[in-house]
């Protein structure tokens, strides 16, 4: 899509803001949005999930892990997609497939990086495309428009779900300051970035309007390149003193020249860059709109809702292969048949929380209780085509796949003492699911299940900078209809369950800031492939178990030095059951750990990264070699660790202009990113330099 598409894009999100916003709400002279203000002069904000305790990092009320990183963090990273934060946390192993990170891939605390069981939020909102029907790495938001990032894990996940078992991600949006920003970035592969953020705010700071656009196009790292389009319109209004409505909507489009398949073995080892697939497309977009109101019904009772709605769509071009002609080429070769696996979902729900502060058993208590229903539909063909039909042809199959889900959670957090503060709580989740077969004659089959998932954490200050914190809790993943109801018959495959456990400690002492969990996770029937009944290509047979350390330390070394530094060790990552009996689980590298020397003085700042990956297998069965040919079956092998390094800074020229660049994979590394079809290749050496502007 060219610019000028961009243009008149840009111009439909600016009459849908002005149509959301009351016309006498806005004037020239806005108000900033000051965080201590009195609630009634503040910003309505469109979010359900909110972490509690950033005023004083030390004194979270979470009973779980958390992290919290900040626009200026983001900024500081320049990352390309949420996946370049994300592999710089703590208990986070991401599998990249390509550099702008697509689809989400990414494993936490010894789960799967190519089948995570982690909850993906935007505003308290799930951005997956299906949690219940399948699907959930199609939609990933895009870094351009998110403010801060948030990551739950432990105890902290027992209030969100289905999926929780890794822990959970939330995306908050920005909200655009008063004023205009454009910012614009340049680099290796041909990357083109545009991005505009405007906003205002009425006088009175009791309503605000604004959009975030951006455009991005790149040749791509082996020819793998992409054209993107990401809109989001965002306004609100107090409207008295007791209550807040906001209104979010986005549009995404993408069109990439990605694919399943990548470099066979020979080619990978001589150092080939070329695209392994230069005629299939992943061919995506999404729109989507949310309504969150916000009522004080009284001075120590607040009840938040949202409605929100998204529909999206997936089409996935590839060509067939000649797989003799391919082994004897040592690189694919193609035929004229081309598949189109399109699939497009639609999901609405609605999400309230009731928040109650209380007394109890003598001290001070803050109840939560949330209720939630969901409506997911998803429309999956298969088009059977050739390269002279383009993209044109039979569909030969022809599913819709239903999710009706319901769900309710009670939590309690009680201050027994001035220091301790302990948390019991209870979620239920409840589905059916339904998948119909119009390509055979409207055949369909239905599966419900109900899972009760307990759970209680604890905090105890040690001090006033150090805290104590763990819990125990139970969560799930619900199977997708596509598994639980394979063959058009009832597995009778209850969701995944989990049992886990964590115990940290978190604090600061004089220029240190430190916080180190244990966790535990012992997973009690994990849904795998490959049962030894032909009949069922799924089984609850799956045992495994998880358990490690997370260590995040941070120096303030003076001068305008600080270090950070963090680590993930999971000793244990395995199954106990099965074929794969002892085996470790896929994409679940022993170490993890990451590095950065920080630099800032003035209006100056650098920083010097470092990220390491451990060793890791491909696939279930801990094959070590990688298949050297183009045949079927399970793409497997040992991929090696690897280290890379990173350099980034940014400079002030003055309150209105910033200026920033960065070299990323300094020392050209060639690593082993992932496996599919083939062997997904690290992105090289790359530049990228960009300027931010505000008006």
């Amino acid at each position: 899509m060219c610019f000028e598409k961009f243009s008149r894009l840009s111009l439909v999100a600016s009459a849908v803001m002005a149509a959301l916003i009351p016309a006498t709400a806005l004037s020239e002279e806005a108000t900033a949005d000051e965080p201590n203000a009195d609630r009634q002069r503040s910003a309505p904000r469109i979010e359900v999930i909110r972490v509690r305790g950033e005023r004083n990092v030390h004194n979270h009320d979470e009973t779980g892990s958390v992290v919290l990183i900040n626009r200026e963090a983001i900024e500081r990273v320049q990352p390309l997609s949420t996946e370049d934060i994300l592999r710089r946390i703590a208990g986070i192993n991401v599998k990249g497939e390509e550099e702008t990170s697509i689809v989400a891939n990414f494993g936490m605390r010894g789960l799967s990086a190519s089948e995570s069981k982690s909850l993906v939020l935007e505003d308290g909102v799930p951005v997956a495309p299906g949690l219940f029907i399948g699907n959930d790495r199609y939609y990933n938001p895009r870094i351009q428009r998110i403010e801060r990032v948030e990551i739950l894990k432990g105890s902290a996940s027992l209030r969100y779900g289905p999926s929780t078992i890794g822990g959970v991600v939330n995306y908050q949006t920005k909200t655009p300051d008063s004023g205009v920003l454009v910012s614009g970035r340049t680099g290796s592969f041909n990357l083109r970035e545009l991005s505009v953020e405007a906003g205002n705010r009425s006088e009175s700071g009791d309503a605000f309007g604004g959009v975030v656009a951006t455009h991005a196009r790149s040749d791509g790292f082996m020819d793998k390149g992409y054209e993107m389009n990401d809109i989001m319109v965002k306004s609100g209004v107090s409207l008295n003193n007791s209550q807040e409505l906001g209104l979010k909507f986005t549009y995404h489009e993408n069109t990439a020249n990605i694919s399943y398949r990548g470099l066979l073995l020979e080619d990978y080892l001589a150092g080939a860059t070329y695209n392994p697939a230069p005629d299939d497309y992943y061919i995506q977009d999404r729109v989507s709109f949310d309504v969150n109101h916000a009522w004080d019904l009284s001075a120590a009772m607040r009840l938040n809702t949202i409605l929100y709605w998204s529909q999206t769509s997936r089409d996935y071009w590839r060509y067939n292969v000649d797989t003799a002609a391919s082994n004897a080429a040592g690189r694919w070769v193609y035929t004229d048949d081309l598949t189109g696996n399109n699939r497009s979902f639609e999901r609405y729900g609605i999400e309230t929380r009731l928040s109650v502060n209380h007394d109890l058993f003598g001290g001070n208590a803050h109840t939560e209780f949330g209720l939630r229903y969901m409506q997911e539909e998803s429309n999956d063909t298969r088009i059977r085509a050739t390269r002279a039909a383009d993209r044109t042809g039979l569909n030969d199959r022809h599913i819709v796949d239903n999710a009706e889900s319901y769900a309710a959670y009670a939590q309690t957090r009680i201050a027994l003492t001035e220091r301790l503060a302990v948390t019991p709580g209870l979620r239920v989740e409840s589905y059916e699911q339904k998948r119909t077969v119009l390509s055979s004659a409207g055949e369909s089959a239905t599966t419900s299940n109900t899972e009760f998932l307990p759970g209680v954490g604890a905090t105890f200050d040690v001090t006033n900078l150090t805290q104590l914190y763990g819990g125990v809790y139970r969560a799930f993943s619900p199977a997708s209809n596509g598994v639980a109801l394979d063959g058009l018959t009832d597995q009778n495959l209850d969701g995944e369950r989990a049992t886990n456990f964590e115990f940290g400690l978190r604090g600061s002492a004089g220029r240190v800031n430190y916080d180190v969990a244990a966790f535990y996770m012992d997973f009690s029937n994990q849904v795998v492939t490959g049962n030894s009944d032909p009949n069922l290509s799924q089984s609850n047979a799956g045992k495994t178990e998880h358990y490690g350390f997370e260590m995040m330390l941070g120096f303030d070394l003076g001068a305008g030095l600080s270090l950070d530094t963090n680590a993930t060790y999971i000793p244990k990552s395995e199954f106990k059951s099965g074929d794969n009996r002892g085996n470790r689980l896929p994409y679940a590298p022993e170490w993890v750990a990451n590095a950065a020397l920080n630099y800032s003085v003035n209006n100056f700042s650098a920083a010097f990264v470092a990220h390491y990956r451990g060793e890791q297998f491909g696939d279930p069965t801990n094959s070590v070699e990688i298949p050297s040919n183009a045949a079927g079956g399970i793409w497997g092998g040992l991929l090696p660790s690897y280290t890379v390094y990173d350099l980034m800074a940014q400079y002030d020229i003055n309150p209105t202009v910033q200026v920033f660049g960065t070299v990323k994979n300094l020392t050209d590394k060639r690593y082993i990113a992932g496996l599919r079809q083939g062997i997904y290749v690290g992105p090289e050496r790359s530049f990228e330099a960009g300027v931010r502007i505000r008006f």
